[in-house]
């Protein structure tokens, strides 16, 4: 994204200028948002590496395929127990989390 001067904007920038600093209401719920977006395509990515439908993940996981479209496509959080199932089990992989202060 080019500014008129062809200054390049980075994301932050567009963030803090549309959406105001990290701290602010508004700002916090974009980026919970997008996390939650984030998990979903990270599984749907794993999904097709592994190439698995969305029944045999949740066949192998012991939910619906209902349940993992949800997850997918950002309708539905799971809960990180859900999740790490879904990695593990039905996708034979590890999931790691970090915290950062």
């Amino acid at each position: 994204m080019k500014s008129k001067k062809g200054n390049v904007t980075t994301l932050d920038q567009f963030k803090d200028k549309h959406y105001g600093k990290k701290g602010t209401a508004k700002r916090d719920k974009l980026d919970r948002d997008y996390e939650s977006f984030k998990i979903g395509a990270l599984l749907y990515e794993a999904r097709l590496e592994k190439g698995l439908t969305q029944e045999e993940l949740a066949r192998k996981v012991g939910t619906t395929k209902a349940y993992i479209s949800k997850i997918e496509n950002d309708i539905k959080e799971a809960r990180i127990s859900t999740l790490r199932k879904i990695i593990e089990l039905g996708l034979g992989g590890h999931l790691e989390l970090s915290i950062k202060l």
